[in-house]
């Protein structure tokens, strides 16, 4: 995902979201106790474990190993773990959802007639075969009137309504320093590959992948009936290299500091004298901007060159492809190989298409995303798990809360300061308090293209209306049926979807120390994101401000250096190695959060032995629970793709890293010097 200050879990309620003061560890509510002494459940997949590969060499494999040897890619997939598996069984469930609405005949204008009508045109191949690509013929007839590069502000503007992608992404959103504030924010863009290192690396697989892109171009640009599409092909590959040139890497993006300059459009408008960024704003409706923050200021500054000796048939080109790149999946079937070929078959591996109803669902989602969530909440979400779910949380934040009052290399100013950040966190879970308005959005039973239109524009109508109105933290970021979860550092919240309240990751029927080190880890990782390197810039209100001392922050570093050599050692494949610079805040998350979720369960206790269940401890379970929900297989593509990409570690690293920094895994396992789990105690890190 684009970098932002939102933080996810993995690869992405009943009652309104609350401040949780994070004092006292709450008492346990134990499995055993609701249950009044029934036996409990171990909750983890016995079948799954390799017995040949010893805990203390590889914990990874001995949970996993089975599941590794047995379990094949789905041929419509590039990778394949317990994330995956959960979400299948979430898009099966909303396909049936989808399903009974297309019958449904609601009354026009209801959200269950828009799901229905919306579905039934995503399955309606024939009509998308009939209609050809006549409905963007509009469109296309707009980009051949880009004559002169002075037209590029008004033309990016306009496409930039349609989802389509130029240089420069423009958007609505929080001011880091003034969190209640909304404010045009400027980032780099406009490369048709997942990043500049595929176009500046020449490792042989990157070069392949260059190669196939060039080819989908041409691809596209033929069944469109363009000219010369082989020659546009290689003018975009090459202002997309330009573009890409300039552009910061994905680790210096992330930097928080960094990347907040704040400047009035008048300085913004003197970088590019090139652009005239007050007409794009005017043509964008966004034109009441006295100030933007500007995330690469040096990239907008360098792009003034390349807007202005690039001609205008050039950007033409660039823009006529996007257009049939971003909708594609709405064109006919010949548009959607070309589309496959490249993007999941040469970036991630993926050996089939999909069938189409999946694809349907995925259309349904991506439009009126909150409004299947209601319908799924209603059918599949009890309040009980959102009850059990809000009782974990508070004890994970308040174990965090001993935590920070154990550090024995942070000093009581910036403990004090770290309290009262935890104390002001928000939690949401379930589902949101108040849903999304579709009432302005227009859906067409026989019109798929057209409702992808309809859908873009009222999407950029919602985020561009949001200028001059102080931020709605009421708003998800995630749908409720999404197996995900994520903080938000300019809200200081962590949001847990209810798709993810579910087993392997939490189960209601299983041990506690299972669901601790589960889902409990989740937690844990969330709001480990508020103390990451990125989140611990600001405070409890949402704003990017230090609350360090020197020395602490001095120490702090020290400790994420260390962490990151330890990543930065994995080499996955070929000869790329986990980028810490990338992956720092999701590993300080997995770090800091399994320790946490471990303190919460021993506290959980109250000071009584576990029972053994099935011939394990209840540590050993705790720690079982946590590797099982890493289980990952991944496509060579796939996996090159997120080293290079993805701000998480693959999870195969997820579950090894952590372990060997946890004194408890250590003892648990009886793991001792010379087992390849082994870290020894001088070298272990800890951060919270």
């Amino acid at each position: 995902m684009a970098q932002s200050s939102r933080r996810v879990l993995g690869r992405l309620a009943v009652g309104s979201a609350v401040a949780i003061a994070a004092g006292a560890l709450a008492p346990a509510t134990s499995l055993a106790q609701r249950q009044q002494g029934a036996v409990r459940a171990l909750g983890i997949d016995t079948a799954n474990f390799d017995h040949s590969v010893r805990p203390q060499d590889d914990f990874f494999r001995f949970v996993n190993g089975t599941w590794l040897a047995r379990t094949q890619i789905p041929a419509d997939a590039s990778s394949w773990g317990a994330f995956n598996e959960l979400s299948e069984k979430s898009r099966s469930e909303i396909h049936q959802i989808l399903e009974d609405a297309a019958k449904a005949d609601a009354p026009a204008g209801t959200e269950l007639r828009k799901i229905g009508d919306l579905y039934a045109s995503a399955l309606d191949s024939a009509r998308v075969e009939q209609l050809g690509i006549t409905p963007l013929q509009p469109e296309l007839a707009d980009i051949a009137k880009l004559t002169s590069t002075k037209q590029l502000p008004s033309a990016f503007a306009h496409f930039a309504r349609l989802g389509i992608q130029n240089p420069f992404s423009v958007n609505v959103g929080q001011d880091p320093k003034v969190s209640s504030v909304n404010i045009v924010q400027v980032s780099q863009s406009g490369l048709g590959m997942p990043d500049r290192d595929y176009y500046l690396r020449n490792d042989p697989a990157i070069v392949k992948t260059r190669d196939a892109y060039v080819a989908y171009i041409t691809r596209l640009m033929t069944l469109a009936r363009q000219p010369d599409p082989a020659g546009a092909a290689h003018r975009i590959l090459a202002l997309e290299t330009e573009i890409a040139r300039p552009q910061w890497n994905r680790a210096k993006s992330r930097d928080r500091n960094l990347s907040y300059n704040k400047m009035t459009v008048a300085q913004l408008a003197a970088s590019t004298p090139a652009y005239d960024w007050h007409g794009y704003l005017r043509a964008a409706s966004l034109g009441a901007a006295n100030d933007v923050i500007v995330r690469q200021p040096d990239y907008v500054k360098a792009m003034n060159a390349v807007l202005a000796r690039t001609p205008a048939s050039t950007w033409r080109e660039y823009l006529t492809f996007k257009l049939l790149d971003r909708y594609a999946d709405d064109l006919p079937s010949a548009f959607v190989r070309a589309q496959f070929a490249f993007r999941d078959s040469t970036l991630r591996g993926q050996q089939q298409m999909s069938p189409r109803w999946k694809s349907a669902v995925s259309a349904v989602e991506g439009s009126l995303g909150e409004a299947v969530g209601k319908l799924y909440v209603k059918k599949y979400f009890p309040p009980s798990a959102k009850a059990r779910m809000d009782s974990l949380v508070h004890n994970i934040l308040a174990a965090y809360r001993v935590g920070i009052d154990s550090l024995a290399w942070m000093s009581p100013a910036t403990k004090t300061q770290a309290k009262d950040k935890l104390a002001h966190f928000t939690v949401k879970i379930g589902y949101p308090d108040k849903w999304r308005d579709y009432s302005k959005l227009t859906i067409k039973r026989d019109d798929l293209l057209g409702n992808a239109v309809r859908t873009a524009e009222f999407t950029y109508d919602d985020m561009s209306s949001r200028l001059g109105h102080p931020v709605d933290r009421s708003r998800w970021g995630m749908t409720p049926q999404t197996v995900n979860a994520y903080y938000n550092s300019s809200n200081n919240e962590i949001v847990f979807p209810a798709a993810i309240l579910q087993p392997p990751f939490f189960n209601p029927t299983a041990d506690d120390a299972v669901n601790y080190g589960a889902i409990g880890a989740v937690i844990g990782h969330e709001i480990g994101h508020g103390f990451d390197d990125q989140g611990s810039k600001s405070d409890g209100s949402g704003n990017l401000r230090n609350w360090w001392t020197p020395a602490d922050q001095a120490a702090f570093k020290q400790r994420t250096e260390r962490l990151g050599a330890e990543y930065a050692a994995i080499n996955p494949i070929d000869t790329l190695h986990i980028n810490p610079g990338l992956t720092m805040g999701e590993n300080i998350g997995d770090n800091s959060g399994l320790m946490q979720a471990y303190r919460a369960y021993r506290i959980s206790l109250h000071g009584k032995q576990a029972p053994v269940i099935d011939g394990y401890t209840g540590d050993q379970r705790f720690f079982m629970g946590y590797a099982q929900i890493w289980r990952t297989k991944f496509r060579d593509a796939a996996l090159r793709n997120q080293l290079l990409t993805n701000p998480h570690s693959p999870g195969m690293a997820r579950a090894f890293v952590p372990l060997t920094n946890n004194d408890a895994f250590m003892k648990a396992f009886n793991v001792k010097p010379g087992d390849k789990m082994y870290r020894a105690p001088k070298d272990r890190v800890k951060i919270w």
